[in-house]
């Protein structure tokens, strides 16, 4: 028999706890336990394989777990999903869309099945087209946008009905420059007004440059959790990172063919 959840700390917006989940003899997420504060611009870091996106996907409702609970503002994903859901926002890393709408009606689509009243969608779509510098190929059919313009409609569809929690795997990642200081401003934005942000990545410098907060994970558990500073301790993320982890910088002996005389 599983065993109860503890009840999450006060001011945390998700409260995961002995989560587990296996794909055959592999366990891609071992255990892990992990509270993120609220209104907190949260990055989830580790390498590649390490459980990032098996770990968003079972908390967000996408992934049912072999074990463990996830608590949303203290409702449980797959407890009470309707309540979950109504409460976050989600882009997942390959995103599929009704490529046969444009941008704008994929926007009011979303908004009506959430429940939004008409009017309040039409107003909402426009302001987010807007700020995602979007509203001159609202028109087009999102089968005809570009990995960038995707990922901004994948954001305002995310952020359309003013979620809690917005979950993100990878943002940026195939985003041109121009796309990715757009999608920073919003979400800068979004964490501002005291909204909590949670997302993915391997790219340290970003999550620097972005978050308060951040969680490593390696091998499916979380190996260091904290405020950014503290997790970092006067060294560059990237630095605490690599050693985190238990990777030891090049020594110039590898590979000392490379590049010599042929």
């Amino acid at each position: 028999m599983q065993a109860s959840a503890p009840p999450p700390s006060p001011g945390a917006a998700v409260s995961i706890h002995n989560l587990w989940k296996r794909f055959g003899r592999q366990a891609a997420v071992a255990g892990l336990n992990l509270e993120l504060p609220a209104g907190a611009f949260i990055g989830l870091v580790g390498p590649n394989g390490a459980g990032k996106t098996t770990t968003l996907s079972m908390t967000t409702g996408l992934l049912r777990p072999d074990e463990g609970t996830v608590l949303i503002h203290g409702a449980d994903v797959w407890a009470d999903p309707v309540a979950v859901k109504a409460r976050i926002g989600i882009l997942p890393e390959g995103l599929r869309m009704f490529e046969r709408l444009s941008g704008r009606e994929l926007l009011q689509y979303n908004g009506r099945l959430r429940g939004l009243p008409g009017a309040e969608v039409d107003r909402r779509t426009e302001e987010l087209l807007g700020v995602l510098d979007l509203t001159a190929d609202a028109d087009k059919l999102v089968a005809d946008y570009s990995t960038g313009m995707r990922k901004k409609i994948g954001l305002a569809a995310a952020l359309l009905h003013n979620p809690d929690v917005l979950f993100l795997d990878e943002p940026f990642e195939g985003v041109d420059p121009v796309s990715a200081q757009t999608i920073r401003g919003v979400l800068k934005r979004y964490a501002a007004a005291g909204s909590t942000v949670v997302f993915s990545s391997h790219v340290m410098e970003l999550v620097e440059q972005l978050c308060d907060w951040v969680a490593v994970v390696n091998a499916g558990q979380v190996i260091a959790h904290g405020p950014l500073d503290e997790v970092r301790g006067g060294r560059s993320l990237h630095a605490a990172f690599l050693e985190l982890i238990g990777v030891r910088e090049d020594d110039g002996q590898a590979l000392g063919w490379l590049g010599g005389d042929r």
